[in-house]
Formats: structure tokens, C-alpha cells, sequence
């Protein structure tokens, strides 16, 4: 099995999981879009077993479009964010594919809550939904 390691720019969060995750996917909602400081959030999906986690990250509670809860977990030293957990899917967690040592693996597979798209971003041929898939 594969190890897979990241972590946060300052590197007082370090975490790592073995395996492949569940998915890699495109997040457009317009919480991820400010989170992310940028147009969409490239992440990936694994059991929260699987993730081992080295430091003290800080978790903020927002609310999404959805109204469910998603906790945003992020690095108290230097900002970055790590991880998303979402109320509707419990027992996974979301890695920012950013943090990744290396990401160059991990294409995503699907775009979803494209209602809040940047007109000028491209879903190409990969599902897109507006909302949650599913």
C-alpha cells in the first residue's frame, strides 16, 4: 500500500494515509471558494480512520449552502487550510489536495455545486452537479 503525506505551508500540521482515497473532486460552493482564496477547491475524500494527523489544527464551524455543517480545519500557525468534514457525509474527511507533498496523482473525477461556478471556469467532460452530488 502507498503512503500518501502532506501538510500545512508553515509545516506544524503534518497528516498522512495509506491507499487510495475514496475520490478527488472539484468543490465550487461559494464557502470553499472563500476558504480557498481562490475559484473552486481541488479535494480528496478517504475514511477519517485513514487519516493520521501530526499537530494542532484548528477547527472553524460553518455553515454551507446546503445549511449543514462543515468543519473547516486549518492550520493556527500559518492559515492553511487541511480539511473539510461535512455533515452529510459523516466518518469521511476532505483533504485540501494542496496541502499534498505531491498531488500529481490525484485527478479529480467530478465538479459539484457548479450553481456557483466562475463563469469562466471550465467542468470540461467530468460529471458536474449543481448541489451535492447524489
Amino acid at each position: 500500500m502507498s503512503r500518501t503525506e502532506g501538510g500545512c505551508l508553515c509545516g506544524a500540521v503534518r497528516y498522512s494515509f495509506e491507499g487510495e482515497p475514496a475520490g478527488a473532486m472539484v468543490c465550487h460552493c461559494t464557502h470553499c471558494q472563500k476558504q480557498s482564496g481562490s475559484a473552486f477547491s481541488t479535494i480528496l475524500s478517504l475514511p477519517e480512520s485513514a487519516l493520521e494527523v501530526r499537530g494542532e489544527p484548528i477547527i472553524y464551524r460553518d455553515h454551507g449552502e446546503s445549511g449543514k455543517a462543515v468543519d473547516r480545519i486549518f492550520c493556527g500557525a500559518c492559515g492553511s487550510p487541511l480539511f473539510s468534514k461535512v455533515e452529510v457525509a459523516p466518518g469521511m474527511v476532505f483533504i485540501k489536495a494542496g496541502t499534498l507533498d505531491d498531488a500529481s496523482g490525484f485527478a479529480p473525477s467530478m465538479h459539484f455545486w457548479t450553481r456557483s461556478k466562475q463563469c469562466w471556469v471550465e467542468t470540461g467532460d467530468l460529471p458536474a452537479f449543481e448541489a451535492n452530488p447524489g
